[in-house]
Formats: C-alpha cells, structure tokens, sequence
C-alpha cells in the first residue's frame, strides 16, 4: 500500500544527493555488460524487484532468477476488477511527483496515466480538502467549508514546518502529535468544541498518510528527510492501473524469469570452498534451491520484522537487524462499498467524519494505552471518512489504519459493510441501503507482506537506519580483505531510501540502485556467456 504523500511535503526541488541519485537512474549510469555468466537471484517480484531484474537483463546479465513469494507479481501493487471491467487497486493508488520521478516517465512514455485527470479523486487529506468534500460531525451536522478550511490550513502549516526541516529544537524529541498538540493548544481554533474535533480529524487524516497506528508513534524531526518531487503530486493511470506498469516491467524479461508461489526460507550467504561454485544459496520452502553469485532482497520491512531474524545463515549484522527493528512498518487499508445506486449529492466527492471524541484526540489515545483491548470496540473510529472513487459512480472508499486496521482484517466482509452503512447513515441522515458488495484490502494479514509502508518512530535516527537497511553484505571494502565475493547479499524496497520511502518510485529507484551496485562491480570486465 505504498505512496501516500501528501502536497505539503513539497520541497522546491530535490536535495543534491538525491537530484544526482536521480540522474543515475534516469540513465546516465548505468554501463552495458554484453554477456554475463554471473547468476543473481532477485527475492520479490513488486517494483523493486522487477525494476532490479529488469536493469540487470538490459546490461546484458543473462542468468536471472525472480522468486515471488505470493501467487501473483506486483508486491504491494494489487489492480482488481471485482465491479465489472474498470480498476479497483487494492494498493498503491498514486505515482507521486512528476519531475524527475521514472516511474512517471516510464507510465508517462508508455500511455499509461490517466488522460482526464479532472475525473480523478484524491483521498481527501488536511492538504487537499475542497468543497466538494461533505464534513459532517456526529450529530448529523453538516460542517461549513469555512470552518473546515481554517483548521485543515492551519494543521498544513504546522506540518509543512515539519517536512521543511523548519522545527524549534524544543520540538526534537517529541512525536508528530505531541508537536501538533503542543502548537495547537495556542491557536485560535483550538478554543472551540468545532475547531478541536476538526484537528483531531486532520490527524487522523495523517495516520493514512504515516501508515501508523497514531501520530504519537512517529517522529517530528525525522519527517524532514522525506522528499516530494515538483509536478502533479497525484498522478492517477489510466484503464490499465498499476498493473500496466508491472506489466511492462514483466514484458522486458524473459518467458520464466519471474517464479511465482516460491516463497523463499533462507538465505545462506558467505558460502566457500570447492563444493560450493557460488557463494549463496536461496531455499524455498518447497525445498528448491537455487544459487546466485548475488542475491537481491526486495521483501517488504514487514516480513523482515517477523522473518529476517531467522531467514538468513550467516545472521545479518548487528546494524541491519536493529534498522529492521527500529524502522516503523503500519497499516493502511482500504474499504470499498459498492452500491447499487448513487445517494450522495453529484457536488459531493467525500464524506469525512468528525467525531466528538475522535481516536487521535490526546486524551482518548493517552487512555487507550491503558485499557488494553477496548479501543476494539470501537475499531472504525479511525475511519476517517469515505471518498468517492474515479470511474466508479456508486463506489464509495473508506480509510482506516494501524492496529485498527488490523483488527478489521479479522472481521468478515459482512460485519465491515454494516458497520460502515450505520456510521454513513448516523452522520449524514441520508437513507442508505445495505452495500451490494464489500471488499476490503487485508495487508497485515498478507503474510509475505505485514504491513503497507515505512514510517520514522520517535527517538531513531532515520537517516541512519534507511542506510543501514539499504547496505549490502559484504560491503566491496569488507571483501577486499579477504576472498570473500562482494555484494552477495543487497537490499531494496521503498524502506531502503532514505528520501523516497512510502513511495513505488522509491521502490523502483531501490531496486535499480542494487542492480547498478552490480553492473559496476563487474565495470569493463570481460564477462564470459
């Protein structure tokens, strides 16, 4: 469930690094290899992955093997058709950023983005509320946009100031929440009932944009490293989704190269002697082995979190295993009700929910850390509203995350849709019918996946543990000191950028950096076919 940024963590154009990060992917640095018996096993068929095999075949590696753990390609891209011939995505919705972005360029070069870009709705966020966005309160009151604007700008603002590196030091330390309770508390707003119950909306808000359980688990200072690329923030594809683009990563591989249902159980690396032509060897679970000269790693940091202890022989460094450990990885799904026909207003392209006492209001989380499991019970709190869905005229998409999320996941479909149409009909008073389906995206409880996406807790030095994440083993400077292959073991995926995780371009980025690690390890040698 990658990419949700929102406008205000534009930057006026993209840090040095990363504009020279940039060009290297564009394609200034990547050297072509004619022939190659080197073997490389890439662990992950989504935009990482994908992105990393395809590099390596273009710069003439032959002996390319893609072990993909579910039943399809994709990862956490997931394009459905479950209301007839028009995309649903169960995922990644967004390519974000335009300038400078080659996921883009590559959708942008093979027509994939959606043409009528009027027709496409953004989730509604505090950064891109518009009037077209019904706000109602729990007691059936229909909010004033003007109301609604104030606070929506104000919390931009103070989230800006966040993103743009421009935070007091007393604010170092604190989570994002305790930054925004603490700025808020002297406002204007903050001294009615309305503005209140609107902020903790606009956090709640930006748990789907964090992928965390609150905005008191993420940090406030860290947030500065993300970057946001210039051009259209929410560039929506066309009739194809995301799967176009997959797709056309599928299509510059060969017939075979892409194993799916392979899930992989360990990785043994560092492997010598005689018996041993290559020094790693990848095992499925099945029981089918395949060795590599390098092994790319691509899965996301929710499967480290629960597998990377035990999934690799050596055991990975002290650094690795404590950014894994550190690093936050939430959940953000999705909830879509079809209905059979349209009740909402033709103006109205969302409807948000502000409740009295919302989830992220302090007090109310302060004391659903000391309740145990109670908040269960009021799981759908966190909701933050439903949006209308482009293409789709009687689809309405809702919005939950952290381990609210995860608890719907265990709900049926059934309990969801009711629970859903009560809360649409007690808010606005209109007469609602019962959803003909439901369908919800479940990524907790995908076991190869464990999560959407890559938020920075407080207290950890971000920067530090994207990069110790994102470091292969053995480092080229560790090998050159023994007889040890370098690059056995490389890692990608959109929680290996320092800048641009959360994001698929930042998968995709990922995943051609590795391969470039490759391709230079190897320069002008002659590499036999």
């Amino acid at each position: 469930m990658i990419e949700q940024r929102v406008l205000k963590k534009r930057i006026d154009s993209p840090r040095g690094c990363v504009r020279d990060e940039l060009r290297c992917i564009m394609g200034d640095c990547c050297r072509m290899i004619p022939s190659s018996s080197v073997k490389v096993v890439v662990v992950g068929a989504g935009l990482a992955g994908l992105s990393a095999a395809s590099t390596l075949m273009k710069a003439g590696f032959q002996h390319i093997q893609v072990l993909e753990a579910m039943s399809r390609p994709g990862g956490r891209v997931h394009t459905t058709r479950p209301f007839g011939q028009d995309v649903i995505e169960l995922g990644a919705n967004w390519i974000h950023g335009q300038e400078g972005n080659p996921l883009f360029q590559l959708a942008q070069e093979q027509g994939l983005l959606l043409e009528e870009s009027g027709s496409a709705k953004t989730m509604c966020l505090p950064g891109s509320v518009t009037p077209r966005d019904y706000f109602f309160e729990e007691s059936g009151r229909k909010l004033p946009m003007d109301q609604v604007d104030q606070v929506c700008a104000f919390f931009s603002k103070l989230t800006s100031r966040a993103f743009s590196s421009e935070l007091d030091p007393k604010h170092s330390t604190q989570s994002l929440g305790g930054y925004l309770d603490q700025e808020f508390a002297q406002s204007l707003q903050a001294t009615s009932k309305v503005g209140q119950r609107l902020f903790e909306w606009c956090k709640r808000s930006e748990c789907t944009d964090e992928a965390s359980s609150s905005l008191y688990e993420v940090s406030a200072v860290q947030l500065c490293h993300y970057v946001a690329l210039e051009g259209g923030f929410f560039n929506s594809l066309g009739p194809g989704g995301y799967q176009a683009l997959v797709d056309t990563l599928l299509d510059s591989l060969p017939p075979g190269t892409v194993l799916c249902d392979r899930p992989v159980r360990s990785i043994r690396w560092a492997l010598e002697g005689e018996s041993h032509a290559h020094p790693v060897s990848v095992l499925c679970q099945a029981g089918q082995c395949f060795t590599a000269d390098h092994v790319i790693v691509t899965v996301p940091l929710g499967f480290l979190k629960e597998n990377g202890a035990a999934m690799f022989e050596p055991a990975l460094p002290t650094s690795k295993a404590s950014a894994i450990e550190r690093l936050g990885f939430g959940t953000v799904d999705k909830i879509y009700l079809r209905f059979e026909k349209r009740f909402w207003p033709d103006d109205c392209a969302g409807i948000q929910l502000v409740w009295d006492a919302g989830p992220e209001d302090e007090k109310v989380y302060q004391h659903s850390q000391s309740e145990g499991g109670a908040w269960r019970d009021t799981w759908y709190k966190k909701i933050c509203g439903f949006d209308t869905v482009a293409r789709h005229p009687t689809v309405l998409c809702g919005w939950i995350t952290g381990r609210e999320a995860q608890h719907m996941e265990t709900l049926d479909e059934r309990m969801v849709g009711e629970v859903c149409v009560r809360l649409l009909r007690s808010f606005t008073g209109w007469s609602v019918e019962e959803p003909a389906q439901v369908l919800m995206s479940k990524w907790w409880s995908e076991p190869f996946v464990r999560g959407s996406y890559t938020y920075p807790p407080p207290g950890v030095d971000a920067v530090r543990e994207h990069n110790a994440l994102a470091a292969p083993l053995p480092q080229p400077s560790d090998a050159g000191h023994s007889q040890e292959k370098p690059l056995q073991v490389l890692f990608a995926g959109e929680a290996t950028h320092v800048s641009f995780y959360t994001t698929t371009h930042g998968a995709y980025i990922t995943g051609i950096r590795e391969a470039q690690r490759i391709i230079e390890l190897y320069g002008d040698k002659k590499l036999d076919s």
